[in-house]
């Protein structure tokens, strides 16, 4: 079973993929920490001519055993992971290794941008998290504030809004819900019942596709 979680920065997607992985015991991949190793691996070249070139050759030689997410999810680290995941040699080193992790025998659950629709268009639930970026700015504030770093909520809304205008305008053009995700908006929820909303959501995936064979 291949569950494919994807929206914007700070939605929620990554807990709730967290919480299927362990519900439906299958393994899970937030795939937005391959792209973060790599923009910070070219953090001092970010506005150099030659950042695409760099960029690339940093996701070929990418070692996924050596990322650590205590080192990742700061926001200026989620800024250069939108600036490099615009280029195409970036998304096609990156491409294979989430497919492979996504095609492993049991499954898998991955969340990111573009699973439901690129990496695995054929996963059995497709979940597409969306929240007001209001409330995504405080809810990444949060999550600095309690890793001990210090936030500026202007500029963490104004950098989410920002991301947000880059991944639509991608050209790759993967940032968008596929035909058959299901919209789900925290908006208004916590994250315990988000969760169970997905859950029933993936289970309700599961039936549908059960009933069709």
């Amino acid at each position: 079973m291949i569950i494919a979680v994807d929206g914007p920065a700070a939605s929620g997607k990554g807990t709730i993929a967290a919480a299927l992985g362990r519900h439906f015991n299958l393994p899970h991949l937030d795939t937005g920490l391959l792209y973060r190793a790599v923009g910070l691996a070219v953090k001092a070249h970010i506005d150099a001519p030659d950042i695409e070139a760099r960029a690339t050759k940093a996701a070929q030689d990418l070692d996924s055993a050596a990322i650590d997410p205590e080192f990742l999810l700061g926001a200026e680290v989620g800024v250069l992971a939108s600036k490099i995941a615009v280029f195409p040699g970036v998304r096609k080193a990156l491409f294979a290794f989430q497919r492979d992790f996504a095609t492993q025998p049991l499954g898998a659950v991955l969340d990111g941008r573009d699973i439901g629709t690129t990496i695995a268009p054929e996963a059995d639930a497709k979940l597409f998290i969306v929240a007001d970026p209001q409330v995504r700015a405080e809810r990444r504030a949060r999550q600095l504030q309690a890793r001990g770093q210090s936030v500026d909520r202007d500029k963490l809304l104004a950098d989410i809004k920002a991301r947000d205008a880059r991944d639509a305008a991608a050209p790759h053009g993967g940032f968008h819900p596929a035909d058959d995700a299901v919209l789900l908006d925290t908006t208004n929820l916590d994250i315990e019942a988000a969760i169970t909303a997905a859950i029933a959501q993936v289970e309700a995936a599961i039936a549908r596709k059960s009933a069709r064979s």
